[in-house]
């Protein structure tokens, strides 16, 4: 049996434009600080927007899913309330670990 690892959690943030609200350059570069921050940190594993919905991804490293809750929380867009999220747990399938336990 498969017992999953810390190391193969992340956690992805799905960001959704609310309809109606407007950003601006200041809050788009209040984001970008804000993923910056994530990346010298060394939580921030991926990020970018989509190109065929209004709204982006953030994948994050984070020791639980309190911890990536209170960053995505944190991120200048929810603040301000012209995008909300939704936090998901995935778990990685990977050579180091043996595709869970499948390999």
């Amino acid at each position: 049996m498969y017992l999953t690892r810390e190391e193969d959690i992340r956690y992805v943030i799905l960001l959704s434009v609310i309809p109606g609200k407007e950003m601006s350059e200041d809050l788009i570069r209040a984001h970008v600080g804000h993923l910056k921050e994530l990346d010298r940190q060394g939580k921030l594993v991926l990020c970018g927007p989509f190109t065929d919905y209004r709204g982006g991804m953030v994948i994050i490293k984070a020791a639980s899913y309190e911890e990536a809750k209170a960053v995505a929380e944190k991120d200048p867009y929810v603040q301000a309330g012209v995008e909300s999220y939704e936090l998901r747990t995935w778990e990685l399938s990977c050579e180091g670990n043996n595709h869970m336990g499948m390999g």
